[in-house]
């Protein structure tokens, strides 16, 4: 998967990355179409709790970023932790 490849996640997974993208933003405005699309999908009470955990992990990567933080290296690529043959 490339940076921008988003063809391993379904209709609902892209939506939320839509939404983070949109949250990361400097302004973090939400379009009117993206709500309408998101509230297809998801309650409000389920919007809320999305939004505020979007918002939480943007602070944190934010923070570390600031104090350079390094990865935990809990994730890597599925070509970083494939061995060869």
């Amino acid at each position: 998967m490339t940076g921008d490849d988003l063809s391993v996640f379904n209709e609902t997974e892209q939506l939320v990355i839509d939404l983070a993208d949109a949250m990361a933003n400097t302004p973090s405005n939400i379009s009117d179409e993206l709500y309408e699309r998101l509230s297809q999908k998801f309650s409000p009470e389920q919007l809320l709790q999305l939004g505020g955990q979007i918002a939480f992990e943007n602070y944190r990567a934010r923070l570390n970023r600031v104090f350079d933080v390094p990865s935990d290296r809990l994730y890597a690529p599925e070509s970083e932790t494939t061995s060869p043959n």
